[in-house]
């Protein structure tokens, strides 16, 4: 998975592997979550949102189901 860092408060990479639609965030605290069944679409808004934090916690956060690595 390719993870790329992002200009944000709490987030500081994020990743995206779209054969198994699966995100992965890398946070501030250095704990690292991968999110399921999460649509490119969804990732491409998270990325291009001017506050990551803001967008993973409003429409990422408690709507998919997760894992922490």
């Amino acid at each position: 998975m390719n993870v790329q860092p992002v200009a944000s408060a709490n987030v500081t990479a994020v990743g995206y592997d779209e054969p198994s639609l699966t995100l992965e965030v890398h946070f501030s605290s250095g704990a690292i979550y991968q999110y399921f069944d999460l649509p490119r679409s969804t990732y491409d808004d998270l990325m291009n949102a001017p506050s990551k934090g803001q967008y993973f916690n409003l429409y990422i956060r408690n709507n998919y189901r997760y894992m922490r690595l």
